[in-house]
């Protein structure tokens, strides 16, 4: 796919772009329709569809649904002979095992067509040279990334199995113009930066490609990671089992689903809709995702567990539906704390507001039947108490908000986990 080619793309009006869907889904389907997963799922649907609204008579997909029966096997939807596929990663499983999953060559080229969407919105071109500051393990993590910049001719550095400080140090020697890394780990290099005496805003850094966790659409972590290095942020997401669907929209602001590979439901669930009932633009509701090119384990009507605002009426330059804010948090994620629905994204928000670069984790705990939320952070009493402050405001609820010392809690080079949940940890006898 050439760059003009994306470009029209990006501008389609809303009628060509449905056109398009319609004609790949139908694609996808005719393959599915004949594969042991989707053949009970597909029965009894007229094939091919005659409108995009008829996919939602698909029985929705979620992650339980993906899970093998023993450890060692991919997702269910990559039910196709061994032979055929040739990369594996994997991510965390819901039956206490990691969950593989696999991509033929055609499929993992599909994956570098979508990452060219975000290397597009980068400025990405063969005379760039990019700092991989990530860890080459079996997550998904920048492998597309890699494989992306390498083939668009750009000059690779893998930062794999060394410290932060010594990434520093390549990024300066090899005079690196673009880091690939999580928002939070942007954030800890500018902690070693100042620790080492490297002055960040002289390298030759002047874009951040993010993914992996929220941060890269959030205002107040964006600005701090700016300007730290005197850096554009440009921020992405996806996920293993669907592929690299979004990318950030130029004013830094959220995030443009990938609709030309992509179809995107933004559903709200309840009680009385249990399958879902489409959310209105602006309205908080799920993501569900299709993707339109891995034909080696399509994903139909994937409940993803983001919740998004999504809007189809706006104002940016790509016509692609804008989800503002990115991803503000994960539906499996919400705790209900006192009566008030809390994501841990929000929190962390609220933390970035007070100190974007701080480090700090979230406990919710359970006494006396109530479920309860506390912080710890490592700062001084004095930005501890604005924090306690701000979150009771922003809350309505008072939360916790306790200091430890420096360097105490854990640091995350891939996605951060800094929610601790002991609600149903039974306290010794």
């Amino acid at each position: 796919m050439t760059d003009s080619s994306r470009e029209t793309l990006r501008q389609l009006e809303l009628q060509s772009l449905r056109s398009l869907q319609l004609s790949r889904l139908n694609a996808v389907l005719e393959v599915a329709g004949k594969r042991p997963f989707y053949q009970q799922r597909l029965a009894g649907i007229e094939l091919p569809l005659v409108s995009l609204s008829q996919l939602e008579s698909i029985p929705l997909l979620g992650k339980s649904d993906l899970v093998a029966d023993q450890r060692g096997q991919p997702a269910r939807i990559f039910d196709q002979p061994p032979e055929i596929y040739s990369r594996l990663h994997q991510t965390s499983g819901t039956s206490g095992w990691p969950m593989p999953v696999v991509d033929t060559a055609s499929d993992w080229n599909w994956w570098l067509d979508c990452w060219d969407f975000v290397l597009d919105e980068a400025a990405v071109t063969s005379g760039d040279i990019a700092m991989m500051a990530f860890s080459f393990g079996p997550f998904i993590g920048f492998w597309t990334a890699n494989d992306a910049l390498v083939r668009r001719g750009a000059m690779v550095v893998p930062g794999g199995g060394m410290s932060s400080e010594n990434r520093l140090r390549m990024i300066e020697d090899y005079r690196c113009r673009i880091v690939c890394c999580t928002p939070t780990y942007a954030l800890h290099l500018v902690t070693v930066a100042e620790k080492c005496g490297i002055d960040l805003p002289s390298t030759a850094v002047d874009r951040i490609i993010v993914a992996g966790e929220p941060g890269g659409s959030m205002k107040v972590v964006r600005e701090r990671i700016e300007n730290a290095w005197d850096a554009r942020v440009i921020d992405h997401t996806g996920a293993s089992e669907l592929g690299a669907w979004g990318f950030g929209s130029t004013d830094g602001k959220g995030i443009h689903v990938i609709e030309s590979e992509f179809i995107a439901e933004v559903l709200r669930f309840d009680e009385q809709h249990p399958r879902g009932i489409p959310a209105r633009d602006g309205e908080e509701a799920e993501l569900v995702m299709t993707n339109l090119g891995r034909l080696g384990g399509p994903a139909i009507r994937y409940r993803t567990g983001d919740i998004v605002r999504a809007y189809r009426n706006h104002d940016q330059a790509c016509r692609f539906l804008w989800l503002d804010g990115g991803v503000l948090g994960r539906a499996d994620d919400m705790m209900v704390i006192r009566g008030v629905n809390v994501f841990p994204s929000s929190v962390e928000a609220i933390v970035r507001e007070v100190d974007p670069s701080v480090e700090f984790r979230m406990i919710a705990s359970r006494h006396d039947e109530m479920d309860q939320l506390s912080i710890e952070i490592e700062s001084d009493d004095a930005t501890a108490s604005a924090l306690s402050d701000l979150l009771r405001d922003r809350l309505a609820m008072r939360v916790g908000v306790i200091t430890v010392p420096d360097q105490t809690l854990p640091r995350f080079e891939a996605k951060a986990r800094r929610l601790i949940d002991q609600r149903n940890v039974r306290p010794e006898s």
